[in-house]
């Protein structure tokens, strides 16, 4: 039981806590509608499950103890977002979107942008890890562990998508759209700060 509780209380505070996820998600949501918002979530649902894949067979252990292939990982997500603030930075404010319908980001591309952001998030790598290694014992049965992956999942998909539900309220989504300039050098320049720090953090 107490495994089952550590589990969970570390899980949502590591959902709560802000990071690339919430900047992806709010970028999808008030540029692009409800649908985009939504699918990053998915995406970045399905990116846990990656983290949570590979620690299971074992490859996490590799990683953690590989200090040159964790800062490889490491150095991936953190140039990915990177890019994806330059992007959203330098982009042009489009004010005349139509907010009866989702702007021009297609289904496959919102939750690409999802997935990318968390299954190449070196924080929930560490997060979906250090659960494994510290608090999920050998002797827990897989069907257990397995469980403990898809609450991870889960709780990822609906705080984000509560996020996406939010962001993409007509209401606010149409004053957000009038600042539209300035927050996406705000959200820009998070992600890139966030990339920043990521490739700069020493291994642990």
């Amino acid at each position: 039981m107490g495994q089952i509780v550590a589990v969970a209380v570390i899980t949502v505070l590591a959902v709560i806590s802000p990071g690339a996820d919430f900047a992806m998600t709010v970028r999808n949501s008030y540029l692009y509608g409800r649908r985009a918002g939504i699918l990053a979530a998915a995406g970045i649902s399905l990116g846990v499950l990656v983290h949570v894949t590979y620690t299971m067979v074992g490859v996490g252990l590799l990683v953690s103890r590989t200090p040159l292939l964790f800062t490889v990982m490491k150095l991936v997500g953190a140039a990915y977002l990177v890019f994806i603030g330059y992007k959203t930075f330098v982009a042009k404010a489009q004010l005349q979107i139509d907010l009866s319908a989702d702007g021009t980001l297609s289904p496959a591309g919102a939750l690409r942008t999802g997935f990318l952001t968390n299954a190449l998030n070196p924080k929930t790598m560490l997060f979906v890890l250090s659960t494994y290694t510290q608090v999920v014992s050998a002797d827990t049965p897989v069907a257990q562990q397995i469980g403990y992956g898809l609450f991870m999942s889960v709780a990822h998909l609906v705080w984000f998508a509560l996020v996406a539900l939010l962001f993409s309220q007509q209401d606010l989504r149409a004053r957000l759209l009038r600042r539209q300039a300035v927050l996406n050098k705000v959200i820009g320049s998070v992600l890139v700060g966030l990339g920043v720090v990521l490739a700069l953090t020493p291994a642990v």
